[in-house]
């Protein structure tokens, strides 16, 4: 808030004549006697900070009372995206919801997101889930989640969190009454979480579209992440005997053939 102080200066008085002045009712006025108007005197520096401190008082109150989280406007908002009875955000409130933060549906930080609320299926957050993880992340309304979006997604550059996130979009992807992820799915979540970060991805997406395998198993969905951390672009540490599953050891035999026959 800016204070804005005006002052008004004052003329300095002409030329005084100590005879009568005025007669008025056939009484003689001395200008000396006729009261003195003073000078409206400065605010002192102590005046000044006093102030600066009640208004600075006032301004980091509001500001607290803003990041106060509240559990009925969290409520509020989400039904911002749903039914004023509905419990459950879906497909069509879940675009506008992306839309008021800026983030598009498919963005990565929409899966840490999900991770941090718990969801269980994708493109649907339940009031539950909705009010257990936006209480843990203090976030009641859209500006406070567009100011943790970097946050989420420093998510991924850690590697335990990272690791639970890419576990977790196993069972929040896959079809609730399918134990297994179609390979559909499968390819587009593994573009989403490893294909910036694996060099062997491109090599695996093509593997994966010209095999046989049409869904993919919980076990094989985690130990790609573990061969993608652990197996060096050339092959050189792969172990043939390891216990990696047959997805894997042939895609190594289909890798090394394909190399082979390009040079």
């Amino acid at each position: 808030m800016c204070v804005y102080v005006f002052t008004q200066s004052l003329g300095a008085a002409g030329p005084v004549n100590n005879t009568d002045h005025s007669i008025h009712n056939g009484t003689n006025t001395n200008y000396f006697e006729m009261p003195i108007r003073r000078k409206r005197s400065s605010p002192t520096s102590e005046d000044t900070r006093s102030k600066k401190a009640r208004v600075g008082n006032w301004s980091r109150q509001r500001s607290e009372d803003d990041q106060a989280f509240s559990n009925k406007r969290c409520v509020a908002w989400f039904h911002e995206y749903t039914g004023p009875d509905d419990d459950t955000l879906g497909p069509e409130g879940m675009e506008k919801f992306c839309e008021d933060i800026g983030v598009e549906p498919e963005n990565i930080v929409m899966l840490s997101l999900a991770w941090k609320l718990g969801a269980q299926t994708m493109g649907f957050f339940t009031k539950a889930e909705w009010l257990k993880g936006m209480t843990e992340l203090q976030c009641d309304c859209q500006r406070k989640l567009q100011q943790k979006l970097d946050n989420l997604r420093s998510y991924l550059d850690d590697p335990v969190r990272f690791k639970n996130i890419y576990r977790f979009a196993f069972d929040f992807a896959r079809d609730k009454d399918q134990r297994s992820m179609d390979i559909e799915t499968a390819k587009a979540m593994l573009a989403l979480l490893l294909g910036k970060h694996w060099s062997l991805f491109p090599s695996f997406n093509m593997y994966l579209e010209q095999s046989k395998y049409k869904v993919i198993n919980k076990d094989q969905w985690c130990n790609i992440l573990e061969f993608s951390r652990s197996i060096m672009s050339d092959l050189s540490n792969y172990d043939e005997d390891g216990a990696w599953p047959v997805l894997l050891d042939e895609f190594v035999e289909w890798l090394k053939e394909s190399r082979t026959m390009s040079s």
